[in-house]
């Protein structure tokens, strides 16, 4: 089985490369590494809860995307809330990206390492072509 990684050139606050991949793929499984709320330029995204879940999200979406899966391939996912009192609020967007079938899901209060206030990450089952 090879292990392929994806997305190392991405970048963070002030140009400083990210010493890890966005996604990594072992055979079947696809490993998305934790994402939050980070714009194009490296800086974390003003707002709240609602605005940093959906952005987070699309980073999900993006990481996914480099290893040619959507959320429809995913099968777990790890969230990481900076506030308990944003678990409602962000249960209700979250919802929002799984219509239909929902991955098994942890969630757990946690200091941030950045100026943040969610992480997620997400595994999914892809086989390869």
């Amino acid at each position: 089985m090879a292990i392929k990684h994806y997305g190392n050139e991405r970048s963070g606050a002030g140009g400083q490369k990210l010493p890890f991949s966005p996604a990594v793929r072992a055979g079947d499984y696809v490993y998305i590494s934790g994402q939050v709320a980070m714009k194009e330029n490296g800086e974390i995204a003003y707002g709240g809860i609602e605005d940093q879940t959906r952005l987070t999200m699309e980073n999900v979406k993006a990481a996914l995307a480099l290893a040619d899966c959507t959320l429809d391939d995913v099968f777990k996912i790890n969230v990481w809330l900076a506030d308990t009192r944003d678990f409602w609020t962000f249960n209700r967007v979250y919802a929002e990206f799984f219509p239909g079938e929902r991955p098994a899901r942890s969630t757990v209060q946690s200091q941030m390492m950045v100026d943040a206030k969610i992480e997620i990450e997400a595994i999914a089952y892809k086989p390869e072509k």
